[in-house]
């Protein structure tokens, strides 16, 4: 496997992927806890330092560009200070073209996670989940349509923030699938059976049961679910089981490969980015998510939203493979 990285490495640079999906603000809080408050059992965090990243599609985007290609990133953000923070980390990225409607009457996304002695305390979110307006949706039509045809894949990340609509969804994949561009979908299970006709669906174990049953057997359900959306490949991250891979007639499980698990923030946006990436440079489905597995064990041992590189993508294959394969 790690030559086959090897070799699949040398055409990330060529390759341009379309990331549409929900953006997100990933703001952070570090510090350190040394009482209990008087007024409440929880913890007084005493505030070290503050930070943010660009997550959500962004952080799909971002682990694209890590391992070297090019992304087009297509989302919402809204006319406030967490919307140009985005604005701002995201122009630093010279392999990211963000394309990024802002809505004055939607707030950005944020996501604001209290880390306090290395340990997650808790997390506030600020969001606006109704679903967007026509006259929105119509522009991102407008900046889409000429992006899809340059694309060599396209991928959708679904955080159920409101950007994808039966309607949106529905297009989108009409348009990709008129240009023989491969879709990659990270669903939510609002829209689940909107994504038909697409290359890849990637939900996680719960994402899964929650559409097709709770007690469903997921080596059988699996291939029902391909079946129903017409994928050509149906992808279940199952956090430290690894994941379950359903293509062709065939169902491969791969197990995981973290060294220690620090932190799963973000280790889905890394999944479907390096498969979809090492799919569209030639790799067979299983050779694409054994490498997206790698790298989801990689960045999960870090603590925050940590997009792979091509340098800890090397790290964590010398780790695992000593000699070439």
């Amino acid at each position: 496997m790690k030559f086959k990285f090897e070799q699949l490495s040398q055409s990330y640079s060529e390759k341009k992927l379309l990331v549409v999906g929900d953006i997100i603000l990933d703001a952070y809080i570090w510090g350190n806890v040394d009482r209990i408050s008087p007024e409440a059992p929880v913890p007084v965090v005493q505030i070290r330092e503050k930070d943010h990243q660009s997550g959500g599609a962004a952080n799909v985007a971002r682990n694209v560009t890590g391992l070297g290609a090019q992304v087009a990133l297509v989302g919402l953000i809204g006319e406030d200070d967490e919307g140009r923070k985005l604005r701002a980390d995201l122009s630093n990225d010279s392999n990211i073209s963000a394309h990024l409607l802002r809505d004055p009457d939607r707030p950005t996304t944020v996501k604001t996670r209290v880390i306090a002695d290395g340990h997650h305390v808790v997390r506030l979110d600020r969001e606006q989940l109704s679903p967007l307006g026509i006259e929105q949706i119509h522009k991102l039509k407008e900046i889409l349509g000429p992006l899809v045809q340059y694309s060599d894949g396209i991928i959708l990340q679904d955080y159920n923030k409101g950007l994808f609509t039966k309607e949106f969804i529905s297009w989108i994949i009409s348009t990709g699938n008129e240009s023989n561009t491969p879709i990659y979908v990270d669903p939510k299970h609002r829209n689940f059976n909107c994504y038909k006709n697409v290359r890849m669906v990637k939900p996680n174990l719960n994402e899964f049961r929650s559409y097709v049953g709770a007690n469903a057997l997921l080596s059988e359900s699996g291939f029902q679910l391909k079946n129903e959306l017409n994928a050509d490949i149906i992808l279940v991250t199952k956090g430290a089981e690894g994941i379950a891979l359903f293509h062709d007639d065939q169902h491969e499980s791969i197990a995981t490969k973290a060294r220690a698990v620090h932190d799963v923030s973000g280790a889905g946006d890394t999944v479907i980015g390096t498969f979809a990436l090492n799919d569209v440079c030639g790799a067979l489905p299983k050779e694409s998510a054994v490498l997206a597995n790698l790298a989801a064990g990689r960045v999960c041992e870090e603590v925050g939203v940590f997009p792979i590189s091509q340098e800890a993508f090397k790290d964590i294959l010398n780790h695992h493979y000593n000699s070439s394969e």
